[in-house]
């Protein structure tokens, strides 16, 4: 947990489209994940210091399931250690609604319940002092 027991957290949803399918079978890149993971960074350092700051490092990646195009993806960061400059952040993404279950039905899909987590990581992002503004 982040400073005085405060915690910083975002959230974002979005559907993987066919632009994002990377391989055979409509495969998304695990990159895709971590871009997404990257927008959850910035959004946090935002909230937190008034600034973009940059993302120097993960520490851990883990891909757990596939992604498809038609999937829904929620992603999940938030701020766990708060230095003079560094921002250390742990993110998930889970796979909320499946696309594609019947090959003969295209529009066919289903919301998983419990939500499948597909990727996990862990990583440090940093504000230098003269950038850091209290919002």
């Amino acid at each position: 947990m982040a400073e005085s027991g405060v915690v910083w957290e975002s959230v974002l949803r979005l559907r993987m489209s066919e632009h994002d399918a990377h391989y055979g079978g409509r495969l998304v890149d695990g990159a895709r994940m971590l871009a997404l993971f990257g927008d959850a960074a910035t959004e946090l350092l935002i909230q937190h210091d008034g600034d973009e700051g940059l993302f120097v490092a993960y520490d851990c990646v883990e891909f757990k399931a596939p992604v498809y195009a038609g999937d829904y993806i929620e992603v999940r960061g938030r701020i766990t250690h708060v230095g003079r400059t560094s921002r250390k952040m742990e993110f998930t993404a889970h796979k909320v609604i499946e696309a594609n279950i019947q090959p003969d039905v295209p529009s066919a899909a289903r919301v998983l319940n419990p939500p499948r987590l597909v990727t996990y990581a862990t990583g440090t992002c940093v504000v230098p002092l003269d950038r850091q503004r209290t919002i």
